[in-house]
């Protein structure tokens, strides 16, 4: 159930829009659609959240390029229409499910078309007035919803195949209860609302249940697993199991959650309440006893008796938390939550009246609880990696930029992706007698490797310049270093080869080719004003000069990354800044920033942009910069960005 379903076949595409004076085909037999899709689905639980996932994707496509509106109805009545027709076709054909859709556009519209085909023909799509007694009624909210929201609809019968369709304009009925469907509505319809408590355990109750696990039941739980894969927080796992559970099972919950490391025998902690349970998220139906039920929780936390048996297992209720006399008759229910033989807390559901939870009820809890326990379980995992990586990024980076003498200078440095170590780096940093070094490098690709590298070069930059190596010669034994390493690397694998039989060693497993782009320099304060900066640039974007008139010229030539070539050969070149003189440094995250095909350094874009920068201080031209990259591509950059600037006062 957990599982995302294979999805053997997607295509989308956009063609050019047909004339608008153009007749529309009947909207089941179209052929010359302008924007389409196509996906072949396994006919498991999992198929309708795809199908949506997949027309969502090709509705936000469409809707940037401008086909359809922003906000428009069609987009949203969509994702409810494609939700219903291939949940129809999971549960009454059980075979795999093809699913169409496009947009049409005549004179006067714009209409979203969407087939849903299925193998099974020999069975009509069902609807809930078309159920017999005798049978078990599935199907999520029926062919009606598809009806109230679609123009016009039907059914196709061909040779070994079925197809729904549907065509969509915006100008569909409305919903039976003339409301707007909500997000959580997709995933599982709530029960009505119940007029009291004495209500709350009498039949019509039990009749409610069974109606609502017949609609919603189905795909209530991969549709949960889906949501609650995408935290990666624990409490904001804790805070949608709450969302999720009331009032659709139960009319309040409560989440508690456990540390792991220090959790005891029996679920509790030590004496002082070390590692024991916290209650991390209560949920009721009714917001006002969300309060007093969580004081009267916290003075008695779950204990477990089973070990790591899920459960259930019966709780204390909490009468007087939930309103007295009304709320005294009721039944609450613990379920432990343990992922990989652990225990990471504990989910407690609870129930108004005599009746209590049929066992309809308690299976599905105790099954979300399982995906639960390990969407706790991979937030965790993240938080965990993500730490091991602040504390990786921090130890491969300075813990503050030298000051020079007579220079200001300004640094961005801004990591894509958050949970890893960046493959850019940079150092600012004395090398003794009157010189300063600045590094601002580059490594091809990220995570452990690209740390492995910056682990290498940053302290031998550093070991090498207070030698008082020149930076030509820092580069040529950086690079013999990055070759060493990667032959040892290759000497290493190879002996793991052997050792292994001669059996392929596994992707990923074996040496990674360890290339570095890098400019380094050394800057030498002037006595009558002024700095002098000796630099080279190893395969990396140049450095810009920007001077006091506005004029921007390049400060180095290009060479080979380091890295690459054995026994390469490099060369620095020498300026002086003046007083006004800024110095630029970016990497590729600058220069290569995207916006559709267009990059931020076509036409020298980076030399114009400085240009613009004439008279700012480093700190501004540093913001300036940040701020034109960011805006150039629109979105979130999808690679690391650093950048610094050098500045003679």
């Amino acid at each position: 159930m957990g599982a995302i379903p294979t999805q053997r076949e997607t295509v989308s595409r956009v063609r050019e829009a047909p004339a608008h004076d153009e007749a529309p085909a009947p909207a089941h037999e179209v052929a010359g659609a302008y924007a389409q899709g196509h996906a072949t689905l396994p006919g498991s639980p999992l198929a309708p959240g795809s199908a949506r996932a997949l027309v969502r994707a090709a509705v936000d496509e469409w809707t940037d390029c401008g086909l359809l509106e922003p906000g428009q109805r069609i987009a949203e009545d969509a994702m409810v229409v494609v939700s219903e027709l291939v949940t129809n076709a999971v549960v009454h054909a059980g075979t795999d499910v093809e699913v169409e859709w496009w947009l049409e556009e005549t004179r006067q519209e714009t209409a979203f078309v969407v087939e849903v085909t299925d193998r099974h023909p020999s069975r009509a799509p069902r609807d809930h007035p078309g159920e017999t007694p005798y049978e078990t009624p599935e199907y999520g909210r029926g062919l009606r919803l598809v009806a109230s929201l679609a123009e016009s609809w039907g059914v196709t019968y061909r040779i070994g195949a079925k197809t729904v369709w549907a065509r969509l304009t915006g100008r569909g009925g409305t919903l039976p209860d003339e409301q707007e469907l909500k997000v959580a509505e997709i995933l599982a319809p709530e029960p009505p609302a119940h007029a009291s408590a004495p209500e709350r355990g009498c039949p019509r109750r039990s009749d409610r249940d069974r109606d609502w696990l017949d609609r919603g039941a189905l795909s209530f739980l991969a549709e949960a697993s889906d949501l609650l894969a995408g935290q990666l927080d624990e409490n904001l796992v804790a805070a949608l199991t709450g969302q999720l559970i009331v009032p659709r099972l139960a009319d309040w919950c409560a989440v508690w959650l456990e540390d792991e490391s220090t959790v005891r025998p029996g679920g509790h902690g030590d004496a002082s309440g070390a590692g024991g349970p916290r209650l991390a998220r209560v949920w009721h139906g009714s917001e006002n006893r969300i309060e007093d039920l969580r004081r009267a929780l916290e003075k008695d936390p779950p204990c477990a008796t089973g070990g790591l048996r899920s459960g259930p297992e019966p709780y204390p209720w909490p009468g007087e938390a939930l309103g007295g006399p009304q709320g005294a008759v009721g039944s609450a229910l613990a379920y432990r939550l343990i992922a990989g033989g652990r225990p990471l807390g504990t989910l407690v559901i609870g129930r108004l009246g005599p009746a209590g939870f049929p066992d309809e009820i308690t299976g599905l809890v105790e099954d979300f609880g399982r995906r639960v326990a390990l969407a706790i379980g991979a937030a965790r995992q993240y938080a965990r990696q993500a730490t091991i990586s602040a504390v990786l990024q921090r130890g491969l980076l300075p813990g503050a930029v030298a000051e020079i003498p007579g220079m200001r200078s300004a640094l961005v440095y801004e990591p894509c992706d958050k949970g890893g170590p960046s493959g850019d780096f940079y150092d600012l940093f004395p090398a003794g007698d009157g010189r300063w070094c600045f590094a601002v490098g580059d490594v091809q690709g990220k995570g452990p490797e690209a740390a492995v590298v910056i682990g290498l070069a940053r302290p031998w930059l550093r070991l090498l310049a207070r030698e008082g190596y020149r930076v030509a010669d820092v580069l040529d034994r950086l690079n013999q270093l990055l070759l060493d390493d990667a032959t040892e690397a290759a000497d290493a694998a190879a002996r793991a080869l052997v050792a292994a039989g001669g059996r392929a060693v596994p992707p990923g497993d074996g040496p990674q080719t360890r290339f570095l782009s890098l400019l380094y320099g050394e800057l030498t304060p002037l006595e009558g004003g002024g700095v002098r900066c000796t630099l080279a640039s190893a395969g990396h974007p140049l450095p810009l000069l920007l001077g006091p008139g506005g004029e921007v010229r390049t400060a180095a030539r290009p060479q080979t990354l380091l890295g690459v070539v054995e026994d390469e050969t490099y060369t620095s070149e020498t300026i002086e800044l003046g007083p006004g003189d800024s110095l630029l440094c970016v990497t590729d995250g600058v220069t290569e920033r995207r916006s559709g095909s267009r990059q931020f350094d076509d036409g020298d874009g980076l030399a114009r942009a400085l240009a613009g920068c004439t008279g700012l201080s480093a700190e501004l031209i540093a913001e300036r910069i940040r701020r034109l990259v960011h805006e150039f591509g629109g979105g979130q950059p999808e690679d690391d960005l650093a950048l610094l600037v050098l500045q003679a006062e």
